[in-house]
């Protein structure tokens, strides 16, 4: 049982890049599937894919190719299950100087710093990535 399954994501991410592993299979929530989604659109994994076996489903996560990246993103859980971190859209500030992104639950969706604050929506502070 997995009591922190977006702390467990993000380890699984990073622990993949540690290991230099192109591929992951991680159990599948929406709320994983719109993180990946924000991590493939700010080019930190390449590429994602929803897939189905013996009625489960599951994230393939294909990272970038690890032999020619010498960077390794750091990932920093912000918001844990318990304690929840809430921040406004005026509250939030950029991550490491515009070098890095936080991605923030909001009521309706998952979204970026920079997303949250151009909507001027409220929401929980989930994780930086730098």
């Amino acid at each position: 049982m997995i009591i922190d399954p977006i702390g467990d994501l993000l380890t699984r991410v990073r622990n993949a890049y540690m290991a230099r592993i192109e591929l992951i299979r991680i159990p599948y929530s929406k709320l994983k599937a719109d993180i990946v989604k924000i991590l493939k659109k700010n080019k930190y994994v390449f590429d994602f894919e929803v897939v189905e076996e013996n009625n489960k489903k599951f994230i393939d996560v294909k990272l970038n190719d690890i032999r020619i990246t010498k960077y390794i993103p750091t990932f920093k859980r912000i918001s844990k299950p318990w304690q929840r971190i809430y921040v406004g859209a005026k509250d939030i500030k950029k991550s490491r100087n515009g070098k890095g992104i936080y991605i923030v639950s909001t009521p309706r969706w998952v979204v970026t710093w920079y997303e949250a604050r151009t909507l001027n929506v409220w929401g929980e502070l989930i994780c930086e990535i730098f």
